[in-house]
């Protein structure tokens, strides 16, 4: 029986061996070395906050494994031998496989500032960085201060988990506004403000030179390069990033760039062997996606397409169009098509930015300057129907229609604000347009027994 090996037990290596045993009776082996049972990753952060406990993360039962013939092997994986088929285990047994899949993930960015191995300076990844934010950040008589190093979502996640317990948080961006690499100005903006506003310490334009250490291999305050600055504070939170976790594979003959390169069928340069999730690098990116993307739905995905592959349905990844959704502390944010910050926007792209005079709601949406033809939107505080955007995008619609057929994309008219009439006559100004918000119908029916 073909035996079909998964390095990581994450979303895209459980979704492979899920979809592979609804398509065969192949022989399964998962093998993870940081938790036994998979996990949701992205619900770390409500372990800590005291929303759930960390059981309540995983989304299958402890006996789903056996009962699914997945046979569960808590090991670290050191090297490949491809020419073999072996896969060397530390302090064990070495595994053979007919097929194998690394799904091995990322690691937090680490930059070579002298004292980031200290004990209290970490990222926001695995369990194992949960466990530690618990020993070196539990209360604020413990943790006095935190200092969290890069901005995006990992970043502020961490702050809004931290200012749960009440600890202080100082925040170092390098960039001029917070993740403006990614978002456009005044979305930027407005994330700066509400950042203030959760009393957390935002230093913008500002970097990590140093973390220094107590004497006793632990934290103890860090140095800001600009200013020369020291800064007391009992953790320090590395969020600058990630890297896809492939350092076990540097003996090998795999081809590896920044992540293990792949073709659209997920194939790595060695016969019987893929990558998928975060650890994966496309040969030629897709459309304006990134070759490494770290995103949790297109680890599900790529997991679900690469099970097909081997189950002998060749089957290429084809994402289909960007999409991703974060929180900002309590702002809700969402972004179908292609929004680009200042940095990197093409030339022919047009943008139009709403936002509400007092509220922390706002949209920002992107259209081709000659054709008018919707790229893109990212929304803050107003929840949009996924399926409304992906279709608009697929048929091309244009900007106008998209305006005035807002409402259509509301999450729920009946229980949400709704912005529509402000968002189309500021467009309308902005534009010299005549748009009219198209009012969406709504039709219930009641029945009483």
């Amino acid at each position: 029986m073909e035996h079909v090996v998964i390095i990581g037990n994450g979303i895209a290596g459980v979704s492979a061996a899920r979809h592979i045993r609804k398509l065969s009776d192949k022989r399964i082996t998962l093998i993870s070395a940081e938790t036994d049972y998979f996990f949701s990753r992205t619900a770390l952060m409500y372990v800590y906050m005291g929303h759930m406990k960390f059981e309540h993360t995983q989304p299958y039962e402890n006996w789903f494994w056996k009962k699914n013939n997945i046979n569960l092997l808590n090991a670290f994986v050191t090297n490949v031998d491809v020419e073999n088929k072996i896969l060397k285990i530390a302090n064990s047994t070495d595994v053979s496989y007919d097929k194998l899949i690394i799904a091995t993930g990322s690691k937090p960015n680490k930059f070579g500032w002298p004292g980031q191995d200290l004990k209290g300076v970490q990222g926001l990844y695995s369990k194992q960085d949960l466990d530690n934010l618990e020993e070196y950040a539990p209360n604020k008589e413990v943790c006095k201060r935190a200092v969290i190093v890069g901005g995006g979502l990992i970043g502020i996640e961490l702050a809004e988990m931290l200012r749960s317990r009440d600890i202080p948080v100082t925040f170092l961006v390098r960039e001029s506004s917070f993740w403006n690499g990614v978002l456009p100005d005044g979305e930027s903006t407005m994330i700066n403000e509400h950042i203030l506003e959760h009393h957390i310490d935002l230093r913008l334009s500002t970097n990590l030179k140093a973390i220094i250490d107590d004497g006793n291999g632990k934290v103890k305050s860090i140095l800001i390069e600009e200013t020369g600055e020291e800064l007391p504070c009992d953790f320090v939170g590395l969020t600058a990033g990630v890297t896809p976790n492939i350092n076990f594979l540097e003996d090998s003959t795999i081809e590896t760039g920044k992540g293990v390169k792949v073709n659209r069928l997920l194939e790595t340069s060695c016969n019987d062997i893929y990558a998928i999730g975060d650890c994966a690098e496309q040969r030629q990116p897709i459309g304006n996606r990134r070759p490494v993307e770290a995103v949790w739905y297109t680890g599900r995905m790529m997991g679900e397409t690469v099970a097909q592959t081997i189950c002998g349905n060749p089957t290429e990844y084809k994402p289909g169009h960007w999409f991703n959704s974060a929180k900002f502390l309590d702002i809700e944010y969402q972004t179908y098509g292609w929004v680009f910050g200042k940095k990197g926007r093409p030339e022919y792209e047009a943008q139009f930015h709403w936002r509400h005079p007092n509220e922390k709601v706002c949209i920002t949406l992107s259209f081709h300057k000659e054709s008018r033809q919707f790229l893109g939107i990212n929304t803050f505080g107003i929840r949009m129907r996924h399926e409304i955007f992906d279709r608009w995008l697929t048929q091309s619609k244009d900007v106008d229609y998209v305006l005035s057929h807002l409402a259509d994309a509301n999450f729920d008219p009946e229980f949400y604000k709704k912005y529509e009439t402000s968002i189309v006559a500021k467009y309308n100004s902005d534009f010299q347009k005549n748009l009219k918000s198209r009012k969406k119908s709504i039709k219930r029916i009641f029945q009483f027994n």
